[in-house]
């Protein structure tokens, strides 16, 4: 069996087993949301968490499975939206006829008094997770999310310092021309017993957030000087804290010139678009590393295939609907669970792919996908549900049959369409014709929607710094996977979100708390995640050496995945009614 590799040329999928831990517990990871030997699905109806398959880890060693190739969407989200009047409040977003209508940002002399409420929020750990016990289950464990030092003990983090130049912005005097004079005394006992680096770190954040300030006034030379000096101090090859101002500086710089009309909106289109497609080759190698070093898509994948695992462990005609096909591996997941169910053995697993572009890598897909369930003797279909647009999606092109258990993975993929509610619209009413038994949804955990500028880039920040500090945990400081991470998707995210506006900002997440109240427009409610299927999260953490950082929250019925307690993601399970 043959994979295309990421240089054109193609290797072969051998049949030896990935081991997630070596000599001493190295770590050797070969593919990515690869099952490891000692990842396995549970069912939640005995009082043991019995194994579905018995016989996991002899099958395994037998075949390996694929290396996904989708990391955009991961770290670079598509857009979120929110588009209904009753989400209004949630999003600071003022709804129209169409949902696309925002009002415009009104010229002010500070800072909006929403944005400094946003600042205390971060600053207080109020966006933050806090410090209580989640019982999550990990061998009859309980863990607790970690604290962050204020001062002394153990290195600040990238959002600890992130607060602390937050709180002293907000107890900084405004200074007039002499912008700069700020940065001339500490403020409060939050900063005695920083170091001299941590100290410098602070202040250079706090240089970023005054020329935020500045732009939003409207105050572009004192804003460019404040930028000038976040340049000089600030790389891409730094600490986490200097790469996260390097690429905001990059960001804002891009909507000074943008708002003083050097370069276009449309301009700025084009040149996201060129910079994109120069770079995509570069991005797509870099996913194997992001992947098998950074736990967060794991975890949502594996928690999400085990609740869909349980909502069909009675079926033997399966039909898994996925809203966001690219290379498979989570399909080939589900289907190595599936073919190894010791009771109920599967008559039939149908995978249908929506798509509405890239025809011939969704067809390559499927045809590695056929290729693996034959290997493991899995029969097996597969229909590619292609449309050209959204609207054109209805309910009949769906082989759908009366016996069929149904379920859906909507995984990083709704958001794309919450700038286009008539789409949006018309893909949720035939999902809610289809009736699936479980629809998994895994989102990003951010609220980068609002149209005050300040707004979201305080929340856009805060956000990317975690996503910074999880690369410095992870990765080496110089390994060239982290490098494009940062470089081609944190960066274009943080473009879009910072230096766009109106149609250009695609980049819209929007919080769990959104999402509710969106799902609940058309009768889904939410369903609970099983203890089985949070102990896959805590299984996937296990094999990370950083792991102990990646925190996990219930926010109700949701999992939210975090690092040392920001939230980064949310998976949630929904049925409709």
């Amino acid at each position: 069996m043959f994979l295309k590799g990421f240089d054109g040329e193609e290797e072969r999928i051998t049949g030896k087993q990935i081991h997630l831990y070596q000599n001493e517990g190295e770590r050797e990871m070969r593919g990515i949301d690869s099952f490891p030997s000692d990842f396995g699905f549970y069912v939640d109806n005995t009082a043991d968490d019995g194994l579905l398959w018995s016989n996991f880890q002899q099958e395994y060693q037998q075949h390996q499975l694929f290396s996904d190739l989708g990391i955009s969407d991961e770290i670079v989200p598509p857009p979120l939206q929110p588009s209904y009047e009753e989400l209004a409040n949630l999003s600071d977003v003022r709804i129209g006829n169409h949902g696309l209508d925002e009002p415009k940002e009104k010229n002010s002399f500070s800072i909006p008094l929403t944005s400094l409420g946003i600042l205390k929020n971060h600053g207080s750990g109020f966006r933050r997770l806090t410090g209580e016990k989640t019982k999550v289950p990990s061998n009859g464990t309980t863990w607790t999310k970690p604290e962050t030092r204020v001062m002394g003990g153990q290195k600040l983090s990238t959002v600890d310092v992130l607060r602390l130049a937050g709180e002293r912005f907000i107890q900084s005097p405004s200074q007039g021309a002499g912008d700069l004079s700020i940065l001339s005394h500490p403020f409060g006992s939050s900063f005695f017993n920083l170091s001299d680096s941590e100290t410098k770190d602070v202040e250079l954040v706090q240089n970023l957030l005054s020329s935020a300030e500045k732009i939003g006034q409207q105050q572009y030379d004192r804003a460019s000087k404040l930028l000038s000096l976040c340049d000089d101090l600030s790389s891409d090859a730094g600490n986490p804290v200097e790469r996260v101002v390097y690429y905001f500086s990059k960001a804002l710089r891009e909507k000074i010139d943008l708002e003083t009309g050097r370069i276009t909106s449309k301009g700025l289109g084009k040149k996201q678009l060129s910079d994109l497609e120069g770079l995509m080759v570069r991005a797509n190698s870099a996913t194997v590393g992001f992947h098998e070093k950074v736990p967060f898509s794991q975890i949502c994948q594996f928690t999400g295939i085990q609740a869909i695992i349980e909502h069909v462990a009675e079926a033997k005609k399966i039909h898994f609907i996925d809203l966001d096909l690219r290379t498979g591996v989570h399909c080939a997941v589900l289907m190595q669970a599936l073919a190894s169910r010791s009771q109920c053995s599967v008559e039939l697993l149908k995978i249908s792919a929506v798509a509405t572009n890239s025809k011939s890598t969704v067809e390559e897909t499927s045809e590695r996908l056929k290729c693996f369930a034959r290997t493991i003797n899995l029969p097996f279909s597969f229909s590619l549900v292609m449309v050209s647009d959204m609207l054109d999606l209805k309910p009949d092109l769906f082989p759908l049959e009366d016996e069929e258990a149904v379920a859906i993975n909507a995984r990083y993929c709704l958001r794309a369409m919450l700038p286009m509610p008539d789409r949006l619209e018309s893909l949720m009413r035939v999902l809610r014709n289809i009736n699936p038994r479980i629809m998994v949804v895994a989102e990003v955990e951010a609220s980068h929607n609002s149209p005050v500028f300040v707004n979201r880039f305080i929340e856009a920040l805060f956000f990317f710094g975690a996503y910074f500090d999880c690369l410095e945990d992870c990765m080496d400081c110089n390994d060239p996977d982290r490098k494009t991470a940062e470089s081609v998707n944190f960066n274009q995210g943080i473009r879009n979100i910072i230096a766009a506006e109106g149609e250009q900002r695609i980049n819209r997440n929007v919080t769990i708390s959104v999402w509710r109240a969106f799902f609940a427009r058309y009768g889904m409610v939410e369903e609970e995640l099983s203890t089985s299927s949070l102990y896959q999260a805590s299984l996937v953490i296990k094999n990370f050496a950083s792991g102990s950082s990646c925190t996990l929250h219930m926010d109700g019925k949701c999992l939210i995945v975090g690092w040392k307690g920001t939230p980064l993601h949310s998976l949630s399970a929904w049925k409709f009614i």
